[in-house]
């Protein structure tokens, strides 16, 4: 599908909004149409990938850089939920924003340095994919997760991070994997 492919979807957005409570209240269901298949980023080796080549699962795309605190804090989380709960439906995936000479291996560095083993490095050391999130309003600063559906559409929005792992995490995950 292409961006344009994605239908504003209420339903969806309040089954995401109702289990966005204790944790995860600043979570907002949207729903509003937006469509992300055609975003691009990388893998470690340099490979390039849209979202579209995950489709058929709903995801959690978050993007982080290693610079950022709340995102450094969020990773453990993040981490955990991956393991308890990525499947043939369902995937966490980051992708890391560190720009400029170097910023592959920062990420690398940092992801081997906190042992997170269920978190792949996907990168956009162009910042094309979230200026795009800029410029529509969606995102301001990081991290910020969009939920998206099997077609890579958009359900949810966070600004900040959350603790993903937790009894309000999983519930919205349940939800989101539900839909």
């Amino acid at each position: 599908p292409k961006a344009s492919d994605c239908l504003p979807q209420p339903e969806r957005a309040k089954a995401i909004d109702t289990a966005a409570t204790g944790q995860l209240a600043a979570l907002n269901g949207t729903g509003t149409g937006r469509g992300y298949a055609d975003m691009a980023f990388t893998d470690a080796s340099g490979k390039a990938f849209t979202l579209r080549d995950f489709a058929g699962k709903r995801l959690l795309v978050n993007f982080w850089a290693s610079w950022c605190v709340p995102c450094r804090a969020e990773m453990p989380a993040l981490d955990k939920l991956a393991a308890d709960e990525n499947s043939d439906n369902f995937l966490v995936l980051p992708i890391n924003l560190d720009i400029g000479a170097g910023g592959l291996e920062k990420a690398k560095a940092f992801l081997a340095a906190g042992g997170f083993k269920n978190l792949p490095l996907y990168a956009d050391a162009s910042f094309a994919a979230f200026k795009r999130l800029q410029t529509e309003a969606v995102a301001v600063g990081l991290p910020s997760t969009l939920l998206l559906d099997a077609k890579a559409c958009e359900l949810g929005v966070l600004q900040g991070p959350a603790e993903w792992d937790g009894a309000d995490g999983k519930r919205v995950i349940a939800a989101l994997k539900a839909l």
